[in-house]
């Protein structure tokens, strides 16, 4: 295959994302039902900051999709880690504690997967499968099975759509959403922990004849992934302002659907932050643009499982032609 053609195919493949983005806008905007709607700064507002949630869940997955594993667990590590945060405030503990609590929930739930999956040589599916159980049991036993309201703090506040000060305009959750993707960018194209994530998805066994530690840097991998969850779980409390163990129920296909949306391949060694942003943004506005027309959550539910199943022949399709 000459070089030119290989270049061509780069391009196309990195627009990808961006047209799919435009085309849904566009969709959307040129609905007469909506389009008075559809782009006004309001909504737009409101769609970036729905898309926290799943952004910061997604920003995780990338990392581990390209390493060549998947999560299935991500979405009741959310959960979990939202009822943590809820009953610590709740406790009367501060505000900074329940976030850290959330946070190092994850981290754990992340680093329990990581090493099922090196110790005892399984699969990630099925680790994570187990996991999914585990982690929305726990959230519903810790919660006594019911929902955990907790007196209002700043956390509230990360996930509000008109943040004090106004000069911020979008909800602080949005800017260290943005910050995050920023940094995760960098880490997986400027350090050697992220040429290892590339080459562990890429060849695993050559990988570990070059030297890289594999096993460690799997455990790296899915603790730094639910660190993600466990913030994207503080996220979830502040905008629900209440730790329910059953917030985020099936927010995993959203999530592994936007990193292959976005580029990332289920076979590992591909995919990107800025993809992964695009793929959010993607799956956000379709579903913000379905329930402004009116339709059922069954039609939303069909439109978003026909655009996966795409999204995964496309990667399919574009393997098979570089073999």
């Amino acid at each position: 295959m000459s070089v030119r053609r290989l270049g061509m195919r780069s391009v196309v493949n990195w627009l990808g994302p961006f047209i799919g983005l435009l085309l849904v806008i566009a969709l959307f905007s040129l609905m007469p039902e909506v389009r008075d709607r559809f782009l006004r700064v309001a909504n737009l507002k409101n769609v970036v900051t729905q898309s926290v949630i799943v952004a910061l869940g997604a920003l995780g997955m990338t990392v581990i999709i390209i390493s060549g594993g998947i999560d299935l667990s991500a979405a009741s590590n959310i959960a979990l880690s939202s009822v943590i945060v809820a009953l610590v405030i709740d406790s009367g503990g501060s505000p900074w504690l329940a976030v850290a609590a959330g946070i190092l929930t994850g981290g754990l739930v992340g680093l329990a997967n990581g090493g099922l999956i090196t110790s005892l040589r399984l699969v990630p599916f099925i680790v994570t499968l187990g996991m999914l159980g585990v982690g929305r049991g726990l959230a519903k036993w810790i919660a006594g099975n019911q929902k955990i309201d907790a007196p209002l703090t700043w956390v509230n506040t990360l996930m509000t759509r008109n943040p004090e000060p106004s000069w911020l305009v979008l909800a602080p959750g949005v800017w260290l959403m943005i910050f995050l993707a920023v940094l995760l960018a960098a880490v997986l194209r400027l350090t050697v922990f992220g040429r290892h994530v590339f080459a562990i998805g890429s060849n695993e066994i050559t990988a570990r004849l070059c030297g890289i530690r594999t096993d460690r840097a799997k455990i790296a991998i899915y603790t730094l992934s639910g660190v993600f969850c466990g913030l994207s779980g503080v996220m979830a409390f502040s905008r629900l302002t209440v730790g329910d163990p059953t917030v985020a129920v099936g927010l995993e296909l959203d999530i592994i659907a936007a990193v292959v949306i976005g580029g990332g391949s289920l076979a590992g060694g591909q995919g990107s932050v800025l993809g992964t942003m695009i793929g959010v943004f993607i799956m956000s506005f379709l579903r913000n643009g379905s329930t402004m027309m009116g339709w059922p959550n069954y039609v939303q539910e069909i439109i978003i499982g026909a655009v996966i199943v795409a999204a995964v022949a496309l990667d399919r399709m574009r393997h098979k032609k570089e073999l």
